[in-house]
């Protein structure tokens, strides 16, 4: 509530006016101090005097309030729903990370920065290998385990500077910042080998993963499009060499 004026005890604003009040004698007066000739209280409430604040306007007035209150209320639940379902917008419905919507924002945000400032970064293209083998003979659930494995793996051994997300299916996505092309082959290969060091245990069985990648540097003018394709076009070539060697 606000109440203008200074605040009585009674919690209610109230205003003193006086009018023709001297507290010291002035010069050609002879030394006589004039008495007050009027005083006059005046309370307001949110601007309304006293005497007009009749039970129906302070009715009004309460009514007026809480309805203020109950809109500020719904504005505040609208803006976290908001928050809520931006977020859930953004996220995997299976793993715990970006999609591929927000890692595509993520990707074009970041070649715009690696751009601008020259700033070294890869994208690294991750494809789990034999993932529908995997589904074909432990189900669809050890699928998503493998998954989610895969998901946390990446997770443990990136930075918080990097980003991660799943693209869809059993392919992730990794953007190392402050990265040239060297460091972040090293990196992928650490990541695949880190990958295949963790097994999934499924039902008492020990279940193998392994990926393929692929790796482009960022920072050439191309949109986020043309990078996932030649990341992707590198990551087939690895799966392809890696298929001669056995």
């Amino acid at each position: 509530m606000k109440v203008g004026g200074s605040r009585s005890s009674s919690g209610v604003g109230k205003t003193t006016r006086v009018s023709g009040a001297g507290s010291a004698p002035r010069p050609g007066t002879g030394g006589t101090v004039s008495a007050p000739r009027n005083v006059a209280d005046t309370a307001t409430v949110m601007g309304i005097p006293e005497p007009e604040l009749t039970p129906k306007v302070r009715e009004a007035i309460m009514n007026l309030m809480a309805e203020v209150h109950s809109l500020r209320q719904q504005l505040e639940r609208t803006t976290t729903r908001l928050a809520d379902l931006e977020k859930l917008a953004d996220e995997d419905s299976l793993v715990p990370m970006p999609n591929r919507r927000a890692f595509v924002r993520e990707l074009s945000r970041l070649q715009s920065f690696t751009q601008r400032y020259k700033v070294p970064a890869s994208l690294i293209f991750f494809d789990v290998n034999g993932f529908k083998s995997i589904n074909d003979t432990y189900g669809h659930a050890a699928g998503d385990a493998a998954l989610l494995t895969v998901a946390q793996t990446l997770v443990d051994n990136l930075r918080e500077s990097d980003v991660v997300g799943r693209l869809g299916g059993d392919e992730f996505g990794v953007i190392l910042v402050q990265a040239d092309d060297k460091v972040s082959r090293e990196k992928a290969e650490q990541l695949a080998t880190a990958i295949t060091a963790r097994p999934v245990h499924w039902e008492s069985k020990s279940i193998p993963l392994s990926v393929a990648y692929g790796v482009y540097p960022l920072g050439g003018g191309e949109d986020p499009g043309e990078a996932l394709a030649a990341a992707d076009k590198a990551m087939y070539a690895h799966k392809q060499a890696n298929r001669a060697k056995r």
